[in-house]
């Protein structure tokens, strides 16, 4: 499955408003250290294979000097946010998916992220199109892991030579290609850029192509 989501306006990891809710707790926190942090933390998931939401954010407090962060700014980091404040949903996925469904199509979402992804996606109204979740922090690794592409094609009763694999992360698709999925890189760029693995421009063409090969979710 694709990244169907896009930071809204603003957003990033981490949260959006991350620097406004440390700045609420700790006034003199020094600007100039946030991208240095928010870049130590990237590492950290990159490099952890998969963690809980909250070593990461003392990771970042830690690395902008709060080496003893108070409990209640970790729990108000942990607070959820609407769906809407954080995501949008790229144009061509809910036709995409609901297409899918109609065809008896099953799809994994696949994704290096904290087990609430599975509420962000409650909150824009979309579970009702995924039939599994693959999500590192439960399995202990991350994508290319082979064990993040298998727990999804296992999740749905299916071997990899039926299933696609679809990223925005043309080493991810190879990755997924090498494994004996099918993959392609999903570039929504105008023009799109050249890749060395199959590529599409939007999940429409997925949805084709399932339709003519009849068994590629």
């Amino acid at each position: 499955m694709t990244r169907s989501l896009v930071p809204a306006a603003g957003a990033a990891t981490p949260r959006f408003d991350f620097e406004a809710v440390v700045r609420t707790w700790w006034p003199e926190v020094p600007a100039a250290e946030f991208a240095a942090a928010f870049t130590e933390g990237e590492a950290f998931l990159a490099s952890s294979g998969a963690s809980a939401r909250s070593d990461y954010h003392r990771l970042v407090l830690a690395a902008l000097g709060l080496d003893k962060p108070p409990a209640g700014l970790l729990d108000e980091l942990e607070q959820p946010r609407p769906a809407a404040e954080l995501v949008e949903v790229f144009a061509d996925v809910v036709a995409a998916l609901e297409a899918l469904r109609a065809a008896g199509v099953p799809v994994a979402v696949v994704t290096d992220n904290w087990s609430t992804i599975r509420d962000l996606y409650a909150d824009l109204g979309l579970s009702n199109l995924i039939d599994a979740f693959a999500i590192s922090e439960e399995l202990g690794c991350t994508k290319p892991d082979p064990r993040m592409y298998r727990a999804g094609s296992d999740a749905l009763g299916l071997e990899p030579h039926e299933c696609a694999f679809v990223d925005d992360d043309p080493d991810l698709v190879a990755a997924a290609i090498d494994l004996g999925y099918h993959g392609f890189v999903i570039d929504r760029g105008t023009p799109p850029g050249c890749y060395s693995v199959p590529t599409i421009t939007s999940l429409a063409e997925i949805v084709a192509l399932a339709g003519r090969a009849g068994s590629i979710p």
